[in-house]
């Protein structure tokens, strides 16, 4: 269980680092590494996760899609969240990806795919109800996204109106900049993202009506009623409709399509006006995609295959030494500036000891730089052939820069050493405790404006705040004491502090920084439980049932708060958080201590809505069957065959197996859970009805 610790802390790390970049990207449109980059680096967590099978099911990278909605504007919950796409990379990927598929829907014929370029924009999502525009929102952290209505209404592809539209259609798509006209503004801003992004934030809508933005429709999120048989039928409506749809969209049906169309479109790259980083490919049938429904971070039903990469060559004049808030040592090539992709790149993370050691990096190497599209640089690998005489091994330290020593613990599973060293002392340690106050001022925990990272920094470096109770205990004398920290900016400060005592109770959660429990799996736990007291009260099985938490989550969570339960009492007695109430508040406890799974295609409702039924009469909906008492599947009676002896859906088949190993559960038609529900049928009499089948 230690070694399982470690193994934790490492992959907490790296999240911590694609959080920090993808933090420049969403919340500043200005990466500072390559899309390539960050790609592998999230690659490289995955493959972590293959490695050690307890990581699969970790919530991990939930934070990562997008960034937390800006103060300046109205935060609104999303109907259905925004996520990030999952990449490929090679052909290899792309048969992955689609064999996944196939062995997830228990299907073995060809599953046509729609494909569309990946643009390089702001991701934002339009609100029609009855035909009208009622709202826009950007992406925001995907769970929650910033009212930018008055900004995206100045955008003259965006329609005002729907005719013969659903009563609810959610139309989402790119904000982007064309090259040309970026040409006018590149002396204001960074790159074509950056342009966009700023424009979409400005709080006066007119001055975003002077920036020449576009948009390209790509999707939906909520929909009442579904009318659309699949994205190709939903394109064409969008482009009925007036929104602008990219004419390079189309229908693949094979893999040698997939291929074809993915050199054709990269050969067409550089002629575009807008930047493409590479093909976003999506199971057209959208009946297909409600089956495969997502994972906490991606939807198992699209995939983004990047381009080839932009490459540039640079020398390393040193490598820096930086600690996370969890001890994790950190090493970073200090390189020449180099600009890759229109992107200038003075900084490129190594990662650990043991990737400087497999690739044989040194100090006063030539070094490849790669990026794809247009964000995030990588060291992909050393040209020897330039190797200076003088270039010298990097000898990774053994302490810590406190002083302290560090060490790599060996695992208990693997017998390994971890790749990363740690400091020693942990929270005591003054660069860790900086790093840790750092991040719970950050926009992500207690989001207290004009309290950045350099004045955490100097507020522990003066003693002033040791922890983050310290911050709610801090005097007007104490800040204006600080060098240009003036009255005003005093005043200004407690009086952010002083709201931040009224946060959420998920921006408490994501500031304990508990494990990998980021602002989604944070707002997930709280949805199904009610509030933080009751998540206080859980036990790991409770946990369990909650989708997106695994076995290795839900113990950190239950021993993170118990053993940090001093300390949180003690922050709590200095906070009035408020609940955010939950759409799944609970209507009744009919199916308390239950799980419920839906399988095969349901005719009174959406899955979505299924899933919410039951979530208020007080179940878990997990993603899939769990080896745990007190299940209920329920099939739906589209699929009743699946209840025979015909082909059983994968969750039908876990399901039968774990009865067989005595787990208590009931497989029941969807006509059966609607008696259930409308209580027509008690839970004793489904199981006296189904007792000694073998469902």
């Amino acid at each position: 269980m230690k070694n399982q610790e470690k193994i934790k802390n490492l992959y907490k790390e790296k999240v911590k680092k694609l959080f920090d970049f993808n933090k420049a990207y969403f919340e500043k449109d200005n990466p500072i590494i390559s899309d390539f980059e960050f790609d592998l680096l999230k690659k490289e967590l995955v493959q972590l996760a293959k490695k050690y099978p307890f990581l699969k099911k970790v919530e991990n990278l939930d934070n990562l899609v997008g960034f937390k909605p800006s103060a300046k504007f109205e935060k609104v919950k999303h109907s259905k969240p925004m996520l990030s796409l999952g990449n490929a990379f090679e052909k290899e990927d792309m048969i992955d990806f689609k064999k996944k598929i196939n062995n997830f829907l228990n299907n073995k014929s060809e599953i046509q795919l729609s494909s569309e370029p990946k643009i390089d924009g702001i991701s934002a999502t339009l609100r029609y109800e009855n035909g009208k525009l009622i709202y826009g929102l950007s992406r925001g952290d995907g769970v929650f996204g910033e009212n930018i209505t008055e900004n995206l209404i100045t955008i003259k592809d965006i329609p005002r109106s729907l005719i013969d539209s659903p009563k609810v259609i959610e139309v989402r798509g790119e904000v982007y900049i064309g090259k040309k006209d970026f040409e006018k503004l590149k002396d204001k801003f960074a790159n074509p993202r950056n342009a966009a992004g700023g424009s979409l934030r400005q709080k006066d809508p007119k001055a975003t009506a002077k920036i020449p933005l576009k948009f390209f429709a790509y999707g939906i999120g909520e929909i009442i009623p579904q009318v659309f048989k699949n994205q190709t039928d939903l394109l064409k409506k969008l482009k009925i409709w007036g929104f602008p749809v990219n004419s390079y969209c189309k229908t693949i049906n094979s893999m040698e399509e997939v291929e074809k169309n993915h050199s054709d479109m990269e050969a067409l790259r550089s002629t575009l006006d807008y930047d493409v980083d590479g093909i976003v490919y999506k199971v057209n049938d959208f009946n297909f995609q409600e089956r495969l429904g997502s994972t906490s971070n991606s939807p198992r039903w699209a995939i983004a295959y990047k381009f080839s990469s932009v490459k540039a060559s640079s020398m390393i004049r040193n490598i820096a030494i930086q600690v996370g808030r969890t001890g994790a040592i950190t090493p970073v090539a200090k390189i020449d500036p180099v600009t890759v992709g229109g992107v200038v790149v003075s900084n490129a993370t190594l990662h650990n000891e043991d990737e400087i050691n497999r690739k044989d990096i040194r100090i006063g190497d030539t070094v490849n730089i790669q990026r794809a599209g247009d964000v995030i640089p990588q060291v992909v690998s050393v040209d020897k052939s330039k190797r200076n005489k003088n270039s010298k091994k990097f000898t990774f330290p053994d302490k810590c820069l406190c002083g302290h020593p560090t060490k790599k613990e060996i695992s208990m599973s693997t017998k390994k050493t971890d790749a990363v060293r740690r400091c020693v002392r942990g929270y005591e340690c003054d660069f860790t405790a900086k790093e840790k106050l750092k991040h719970i001022v950050s926009k992500d925990a207690f989001d207290i404006e004009g309290l950045g990272k350099k004045l955490a920094e100097q507020l522990h470096d003066e003693g002033l705040a040791q922890q983050p109770l310290d911050l709610y205990q801090l005097q007007r004398d104490d800040l204006v004491t600080l060098p240009r920290m003036a009255e005003k900016s005093a005043d200004n400060l407690l009086t952010e502090i002083e709201r931040s005592r009224q946060g959420s109770e998920r921006q408490f959660l994501v500031a304990l920084g508990l494990d990998e429990l980021g602002s989604t799996v944070a707002q997930r736990l709280l949805d199904e439980l009610g509030n933080l007291n009751t998540l206080r009260q859980s036990d790991e099985q409770r946990l369990l049932m909650i989708d997106g938490v695994g076995e290795v989550l839900a113990k950190g969570i239950v021993t993170g708060l118990t053993v940090r339960h001093e300390e949180i009492d003690a922050l709590l007695g200095q906070l009035d958080l408020q609940e955010i109430k939950s759409s799944h508040d609970k209507a009744s406890d009919l199916l308390a201590s239950c799980w419920v799974v839906f399988t095969g295609s349901l005719t009174s409702s959406d899955r979505k809505t299924a899933q919410a039924q039951a979530r208020q009469l007080g179940a878990a909906t997990p993603s899939g069957v769990l080896s745990q008492d007190n299940g209920l599947l329920v099939v739906g009676d589209r699929d009743s065959a699946l209840l025979g002896d015909g082909r059983v859906s994968s969750k039908h088949a876990k399901a039968r197996s774990q009865i067989r190993k005595g787990t208590a559960i009931l497989i029941l038609r969807e006509s059966e859970w609607l008696d259930l529900i409308n209580e027509t049928l008690t839970l004793a009499e489904l199981e006296q009805q189904w007792s000694g089948q073998a469902r």
